[in-house]
């Protein structure tokens, strides 16, 4: 929770909580609709982390920021990058957008960035909003985010079950992991990422790397000193020099997206008629009780 006087803003991954919402209620085999026919189940679940989530960690303002298309910088250096993700599955792909009209609904921005990802956009904000007067906390499931952890940005990181959090500052980062922030992105370039679809270098998995970048403390250390490495490592990086650098790259989250987002714009101020109407709308009105919002009809 934020200490008493002191503002914070949520940066919230919304790719990360609307799929984990989406697969933890398909998981169940029940899937929510409205009397029209419209899959609500990911919006119902995305509200039940996220508002958990802020009555938890009490922050001041919030912003969430969102995937816009599959094709951003990343793929035009690597066109295999996430290449080994399947499409959306067909019911939740309408509730992109009904999940974005609900945060519009409560006030709270939708942020976007054309050849970007979510991460770079959080990234961004990060970077822009954290200050000695305002902390950052970044909800995720996404231990990439983990890079972005500094004095001013905390990440919160969702852990298995509903409300179950993992909160990381340099120094939990440092206790738990025995790494710096930057490190990761240095552990990612040399053993690559299966989920993201890039290799890093071959032959070198995650012991190995983790091994190397404590010993050398970067990328540019153990390049450094490769004729301090055994025959079969140092071969294996030299083999594979261009895919370390290109997967370090890939890794890397940006923090200099142009972005329109005023941090006044993101102050949490909930409409309490605004929300109930649209909560309605989705017939979801046992939302408004645990927001502690009145329902539309009282």
């Amino acid at each position: 929770m934020a200490p008493r006087g002191k503002d914070s803003i949520l940066l919230v991954d919304g790719m990360a909580l609307m799929f984990r919402a989406y697969y933890a209620s398909a998981a169940t085999g029940y899937i929510r609709r409205t009397k029209a026919g419209l899959p609500t189940n990911a919006v119902y679940g995305f509200m039940r982390y996220f508002w958990d989530a802020v009555q938890k960690f009490n922050p001041t303002h919030v912003a969430c920021c969102w995937d816009l298309g599959s094709k951003t910088f990343r793929t035009e250096q690597f066109a295999a990058y996430k290449g080994n993700r399947s499409e959306a599955p067909e019911d939740l792909v309408p509730q992109f957008s009904v999940i974005q009209d609900v945060m519009d609904s409560l006030g709270i921005p939708n942020i976007s960035a054309i050849g970007y990802e979510a991460d770079d956009c959080i990234g961004t904000l990060a970077t822009r909003f954290g200050t000695p007067n305002m902390d950052v906390l970044i909800l995720t499931g996404d231990h990439d985010m983990l890079q972005l952890v500094s004095e001013t940005t905390s990440v919160i990181i969702m852990k298995k079950g509903h409300g179950n959090y993992s909160v990381y500052t340099p120094q939990i980062l440092m206790e738990e992991k025995q790494i710096t922030p930057a490190q990761i992105v240095d552990l990612k370039g040399l053993m690559g990422d299966t989920s993201d679809n890039y290799p890093g270098v071959r032959g070198i998995g995650e012991k190995t790397a983790l091994k190397l970048v404590l010993e050398y403390g970067s990328v540019e250390g153990i390049l450094n000193h490769l004729d301090k490495l055994s025959k079969s490592i140092r071969s294996k990086i030299e083999a594979d020099l261009d895919m370390l650098h290109l997967s370090r790259q890939l890794a890397e989250i940006r923090c200099d997206v142009e972005l329109v987002c005023d941090q006044e714009a993101c102050r949490l101020e909930l409409n309490h008629a605004q929300v109930a109407a649209k909560f309605e709308e989705l017939e979801m009105a046992s939302i408004c009780n645990w927001m502690g919002v009145a329902a539309a009809n009282e």
